[in-house]
């Protein structure tokens, strides 16, 4: 069985830019294999009106900050970027990182970030609807541009509808990612496994992430035994790094 993998995802709320610079540059140098921000306008817990920070220019930051861990949005809102201009940014930012780059994209969910910078909200079947649509010219603009990525720059799509999302990461996606408990992940994971042989897809071309709190890093071996092969660990501020230093450790 190969090695786990281990990311850290840092969200961008009620800190400082010079505080997230501290971390990922400390989560990197303890050997993290991925690092992540999020890609929303205001804060998803806590108190609402809190300091907050856009996603994609924190990631170049975070591109020339560091210098192993692949480094992405866990994950981009499809419905905040055109599809060709996204695909540029993320290249862009794979020529900042040498290659790390990841390029994470999902849905969109979160309602306020919609209404406070006038983007249409609309339904869930509209939103993937239109990240169905988008994902091909994403795809097409990706392999026009000049100088190409300089990595592999996969696509890792986030979320775990087993109809329409799950079939997209089946036709489209080099990653997954989803959250637990195990259970709920390995239902999910078999049901990508069903999509990748109704499409045609090697299942195996696809990695399996799951994003856990820093309190469930004890979990870490329930969620590689249903098949999990990266296991990200989503904190907020003042980012204390011990959990992931246990995850490193214990694999």
């Amino acid at each position: 069985m190969a090695e786990i993998k281990v990311g850290v995802q840092l969200h961008p709320q009620a800190t400082t830019v010079d505080e997230l610079r501290t971390a990922w540059k400390a989560a990197d140098a303890l050997g993290v294999d991925s690092l992540w921000t999020w890609d929303h306008f205001y804060p998803l817990y806590g108190d609402p009106e809190a300091g907050h920070f856009e996603g994609m220019t924190l990631l170049a930051a975070m591109a020339v900050d560091t210098a192993h861990a692949t480094v992405g949005l866990l994950v981009t809102c499809n419905s905040y970027r055109n599809p060709q201009l996204l695909a540029d940014m993320a290249r862009t930012i794979d020529h900042l990182s040498g290659g790390r780059t990841v390029l994470g994209i999902g849905s969109g969910w979160f309602e306020r970030d919609y209404a406070e910078y006038g983007y249409e909200f609309g339904t869930a079947p509209e939103r993937l609807r239109a990240l169905r649509r988008d994902l091909p010219i994403l795809k097409d603009r990706m392999a026009k541009l000049n100088p190409a990525p300089v990595g592999k720059l996969p696509l890792l799509i986030g979320g775990s509808g087993e109809k329409v999302t799950l079939r997209l990461v089946a036709e489209h996606g080099d990653a997954w990612n989803s959250f637990g408990p195990p259970a709920t992940w390995s239902m999910k994971n078999a049901i990508l496994d069903e999509w990748c042989a109704e499409v045609g897809r090697d299942p195996g071309e696809i990695e399996r992430t799951v994003a856990i709190n820093a309190d469930e890093v004890g979990e870490w071996k329930a969620y590689r035994d249903v098949g999990a092969e990266h296991v990200i660990v989503m904190m907020g501020a003042p980012f204390d790094l011990s959990p992931v230093e246990q995850l490193l450790a214990a694999r």
